[in-house]
């Protein structure tokens, strides 16, 4: 078994998941570049160098493409998964009945179905790999749900909900299941994709922050007086300080922060 650690990350031939693997992989990591794009995936790949990384294709929403994708990963980096990230996720903006049905069962199937599917996968080879972990890329839009992008806050709500669970029914199984809670990010996700509350917070962090905050979630580490380590991590001040707020203010005032927000 190589003495590297494996990292598998969805949707990672672009944005935020591209950094990450291009984090890990400068860190001495054996990195999976799987996306929907498996020619891009393997580019990205093959600029990482064989030695450090192997990519291909992965469609999220199929349970049979995240098994063949696993097992390829896995021959390439002798058995282990010290970390699955799922990334890949979609996001159409605009007022529910103004966006297509088919749209918003788009984005669940994908920011949702496409999770659990990872998780479901990839558990075998998490619990073979001593020490390992999920990172779940949720949102700050699962602090309180945001109008104009409705379904794809429900969606990473669901997100928030699944990490939850995982991390209590994995936790005596050795597998930290935490999730990364960013605000907006300057990626392609957002061209065209233009919410109200893009134009308050304004798109303040970088690909390159969310992955700098993936690797420091993924270090081995115990909490306060031995506990394990927070399930939820804000990416920026301005999703540090929305979170700190809903956390300790009233509901009724966190929701007139959102609509201020949102201008609702």
């Amino acid at each position: 078994m190589p003495t590297k650690k494996a990292l598998f990350v969805s949707g990672s031939a672009q944005g935020i998941g591209k950094a990450i693997v291009e984090k890990f992989a400068t860190e001495g990591w054996f990195v999976g570049v799987y996306d929907i794009d498996a020619e891009l995936a393997r580019d990205v790949a093959a600029i990482l160098g064989s030695d450090n990384a192997i990519g291909g294709t992965l469609d999220v929403t199929d349970p049979a493409s995240w098994k063949a994708a696993l097992e390829e990963f896995a021959t390439a980096a002798g058995g282990r998964l010290d970390l699955l990230v799922n990334n890949a996720g979609i996001l159409r903006a605009g007022r529910l009945a103004d966006v297509d049905l088919a749209q918003h069962h788009q984005t669940i199937e994908i920011n949702v179905n496409g999770v659990i599917n990872g998780c479901h996968t990839a558990y075998p080879y998490l619990r073979a790999t001593p020490g390992s972990g999920v990172i779940n890329v949720c949102s700050a839009s699962a602090i309180y749900g945001q109008p104009e992008i409705a379904s794809y806050s429900a969606s990473k709500y669901a997100v928030r909900g699944l990490t939850e669970a995982l991390e209590l029914e994995w936790r005596k199984e050795g597998i930290r299941v935490q999730a990364v809670w960013p605000l907006w990010v300057k990626t392609a996700l957002l061209d065209g994709n233009v919410a109200s509350s893009h134009e308050t917070l304004g798109i303040r962090l970088t690909v390159e922050d969310v992955a700098d905050q993936v690797w420091e979630m993924a270090k081995p580490r115990k909490g306060l007086l031995g506990r394990v380590p927070k399930v939820h991590t804000t990416v920026g001040l301005p999703a540090r300080a929305l979170s700190t707020a809903a956390d300790l203010a009233p509901n009724v005032l966190v929701r007139e922060v959102n609509r201020f927000i949102t201008r609702a």
